[in-house]
């Protein structure tokens, strides 16, 4: 965390929220040690003990970015009732048990037919779970497809991508504008910026917006293209949470 925040104040920064993963229940491949899960009282400790070594800018924001599966709802409800977070983003990782990020996911499958079961899937998690504030990277999947974006849209999906922003924004919830997807060769943001502009329409208005960065160098990164999208589809304001609470500063 420290070179992530020396690199922040390199950069002026003026807040950085760290949201480390935990995907409980993850299906490790055989011959794979992968280990998703979280030491979050030694993630709390390490925090606060930099968040005291830099106590000026930028201002430390403590977070996670939880998998969600429908059959951990409970456990990851009980996880965030025990944890001082400031920020929760929701995600999709895995698609009804599967991962999109191995290429057999994939093999024997219509590209858009997982596109939609995977859209579906997140639809079926938003109806349920509640314990977040954003839901990142809305079309993950585009990352790892065949044809990553070159033939998706949110037309192709309009009657899902309407029926999950608007139990979004009908549970006071809002999305993130992840710019993570360009260094996986992705020709749009995550999510597109068709979804972003009908998000607006539909009276969305909390978006954060996150680098996905995972190292120092890609902090930021492609931030001021995320400005011009947001500004095209009507925005006018991002958003930070502290406390659990939002803030909207002008963009």
């Amino acid at each position: 965390m420290e070179s992530m925040i020396t690199k922040a104040v390199s950069l002026g920064m003026t807040h950085l929220c760290f949201t480390e993963h935990l995907d409980l229940d993850y299906p490790v491949r055989e011959g794979e040690s992968l280990d998703f899960n979280l030491a979050t009282d030694q993630y709390r400790s390490e925090f606060l003990t930099l968040k005291e070594k830099y106590a000026k800018t930028p201002q430390l924001l403590w977070g996670v970015e939880l998998g969600l599966q429908k059959h951990i709802f409970t456990e990851l409800h009980n996880y965030v009732q025990n944890h001082p977070f400031d920020f929760i983003i929701a995600s999709s990782h895995l698609c009804n048990g599967g991962d999109p990020y191995y290429p057999d996911f994939f093999e024997g499958r219509k590209e858009d037919d997982i596109y939609e079961e995977y859209f579906s899937s997140i639809l079926e998690n938003v109806k349920i779970f509640t314990d977040y504030d954003v839901y990142g990277h809305l079309d993950y999947i585009v990352r790892y497809g065949p044809n990553k974006d070159a033939r998706y849209s949110y037309e192709k999906y309009r009657d899902i991508f309407d029926s999950l922003l608007k139990v979004i924004i009908e549970k006071g919830k809002g999305i993130e504008l992840n710019t993570g997807g360009v260094k996986y060769g992705l020709k749009d943001l995550h999510p597109a910026s068709s979804v972003l502009k009908r998000y607006k329409e539909l009276g969305g208005e909390i978006i954060t917006i996150g680098s996905d960065a995972h190292t120092p160098e890609n902090l930021l990164h492609h931030f001021s293209r995320a400005k011009a999208v947001l500004e095209e589809c009507g925005f006018q304001y991002y958003t930070i949470f502290k406390e659990r609470k939002p803030e909207f500063i002008p963009l």
